[in-house]
């Protein structure tokens, strides 16, 4: 009887200790919640802080320019300051030298401008009113290349005290502690660097917008995007508020813009231009080189800033750049050359006004006597997923998710990176069920997973490398000099960036080759472009080919460009031919 009671007490015991059991699990759920819940709002609450500091001073450095402006304007009234931005850089350079005009004057020029266009296309990120200061000592560097020279640097590229946001909260609120080297060499040769631009966020997206600064819009017709990622140099360039630009360039971000807002850029070797101090979202990543190079309103602008650069200052700050000299002499060339060309890269129809300025340019270089061959590069539907989904994401973008931690994607990139964030299996089961459908979308999206391992990475880096020697070749096979070729364009609606990342094809094969590149705006959008838009298929006729037939649609007017390339290391030689193309297509006009 006595076992019987000991056993009921010890029952009682055990249910009573569940319950506390059950109670302690319960509030400790509750508090844990609470703990979460008090993180995100604490977290949420940070990152508006962050952009409001951000968006405050912008807001302040804008506000200070205009004061100066003024301040100025009523103190030199004579200033012709519509004489000045008619000027080309290397009439701006020479009145310069000769005293005709002060750097002053340029300057504040300049900033007028560059605040009226701000306005229109919101293409800054921030006035450096250290350029103000930097007037009083520009007087030592008056046997530099670029003396007096306002200069605009792309919101990446490092400037003392102020932040290399990249588009992206984490990275707010950091200030770089000394300048980059391409600053430091800008100048020693007598620029003034006064302006930094706005970009997309992380970078990687070929459209122009961020959760901080906003949408930059096209200086031509302000419903479609500036292009990215060096979308705020093309803008602020594209409408006149300067006439030279530091960018970026790792898939097409200096030719992109370039060619949507009707401007020149160039896409050096990698390597040429020294890259420490220049930003980038994914360290690290071997595959696929980055870039910095300039844009400007033409070619000569573009060559002087390479030979402004290509320096002993900048060979003595950083020895791992190749102490190579512009060779004014290649550029300068009139000898014939053997270009090859192509029309469509057979993984991405373009638009028809992309295709008609390469047959045009063709006709005009023949005239000239010039030999055209066609061309074709090798194995695209193979080296788009394989060598460059892989190579630029190989950690399955956790990288870059990482980054985005902690704020808002922008819209802009949110439809490319929301399958980023698939669980593996996620990803090759897509991949495998849209195969027999849609076999383009189908690899892309199996490339999301990226390489697996290191042994695969290094797979990855041998099979660049192959492909590179391969294409070479292939180039000497065809006995070109030279490649003239489409670049994207016209300019795209908003928000169709992210969703067709593909139609980079024509631009990031140039930095997986790394192969100069340079785009020169050419010709416009027609009335008849606009018709036979109607008809595009494209190249697969999936949901990417209808996605781009959308994006440029309503193009009418809008600037068309062509892109030139040339084998690594010979950039003198590119932008020879970028010269000589702007050169035929000016007297074709006449």
């Amino acid at each position: 009887m006595q076992a019987l009671q000991n056993i009921e007490q010890f029952i009682k015991g055990v249910k009573m200790d569940n319950w506390t059991a059950a109670l302690l699990t319960g509030a400790t759920c509750v508090v844990g919640s609470v703990v979460v819940l008090v993180k995100k709002i604490n977290s949420h609450r940070e990152t508006e802080d962050k952009i409001k500091r951000a968006r405050n001073r912008r807001e302040e450095s804008l506000q200070r320019a205009e004061q100066a402006v003024l301040r100025y304007k009523e103190s030199h009234p004579t200033t012709d300051s519509a004489f000045i931005l008619t000027l080309s850089l290397s009439e701006l350079t020479q009145q310069l030298k000769e005293g005709s005009l002060s750097p002053e004057d340029v300057l504040y020029s300049y900033m007028e401008k560059t605040l009226a266009v701000n306005k229109k296309l919101n293409c800054c990120t921030e006035v450096l009113l250290e350029s103000l200061d930097q007037l009083k000592t520009v007087g030592s560097n008056k046997d530099g290349l670029l003396y007096g020279v306002p200069v605009s640097i792309k919101d990446n590229i490092a400037f003392k005290n102020h932040d290399c946001s990249c588009g992206v909260i984490i990275n707010l609120d950091q200030p770089a502690e000394k300048d980059s080297v391409l600053v430091q060499v800008l100048k020693k040769q007598g620029a003034i660097p006064f302006v930094r631009t706005n970009l997309p966020q992380a970078l990687l997206n070929y459209d122009c917008s961020n959760p901080i600064y906003g949408q930059t819009v096209n200086p031509h017709n302000p419903q479609k995007t500036s292009g990215g990622s060096s979308g705020g140099e093309g803008a602020l360039i594209g409408g006149g508020g300067s006439l030279l630009g530091i960018g970026t360039d790792i898939g097409g971000s200096i030719r992109i813009p370039a060619s949507f807002c009707g401007i020149c850029g160039f896409k050096p070797t990698a390597g040429r231009l020294s890259l420490q101090g220049l930003h980038s979202v994914c360290r690290g990543q071997k595959s696929v080189s980055s870039s910095a190079g300039p844009m400007a309103r033409d070619v000569d602008s573009l060559a002087l800033c390479m030979q402004a650069l290509l320096c002993d200052h900048m060979f003595s700050l950083d020895p791992t750049v190749p102490p190579l000299p512009f060779n004014m002499e290649i550029y300068r060339s009139s000898r014939p050359l053997r270009i090859g060309y192509l029309e469509n890269d057979g993984y991405t129809q373009p638009s028809p006004s992309m295709a008609r300025g390469v047959r045009e340019v063709k006709a005009l270089l023949e005239q000239a006597g010039h030999t055209l061959v066609p061309y074709c590069p090798l194995k695209m539907d193979q080296i788009i997923p394989e060598l460059l989904i892989k190579g630029v994401l190989a950690d399955g973008a956790t990288t870059l998710l990482q980054k985005l931690k902690g704020g808002p994607v922008d819209p802009c990139l949110e439809p490319q990176v929301f399958p980023y964030g698939f669980p593996k299996w996620l990803k090759k089961t897509i991949s495998f069920l849209l195969k027999p459908v849609f076999p383009r979308v189908s690899a892309n999206i199996g490339a999301l997973s990226g390489v697996g391992s290191v042994p695969e990475l290094w797979k990855q880096h041998a099979a660049v490398e192959d492909y590179i020697h391969e294409t070479i070749a292939h180039w000497r096979s065809c006995k070109i000099d030279v490649l003239l070729c489409p670049v994207i364009g016209p300019a795209y609606n908003f928000l169709y960036c992210g969703k067709i990342a593909t139609a980079v094809s024509y631009t990031i094969l140039y930095n997986l080759l790394n192969f100069p590149a340079g785009v020169v705006t050419v010709s416009t959008v027609t009335a008849k472009d606009e018709e036979e838009l109607k008809h595009y298929k494209g190249c697969y006729q999936d949901m990417w080919d209808k996605l781009f037939k959308e994006a440029v649609a309503g193009g009418e007017g809008l600037p068309v460009a062509v892109q030139c390339v040339a084998l690594p290391w010979q950039d003198e030689l590119c932008l020879h031919f970028m010269k000589e193309v702007e050169q035929l297509v000016k007297q074709s006009k006449k």
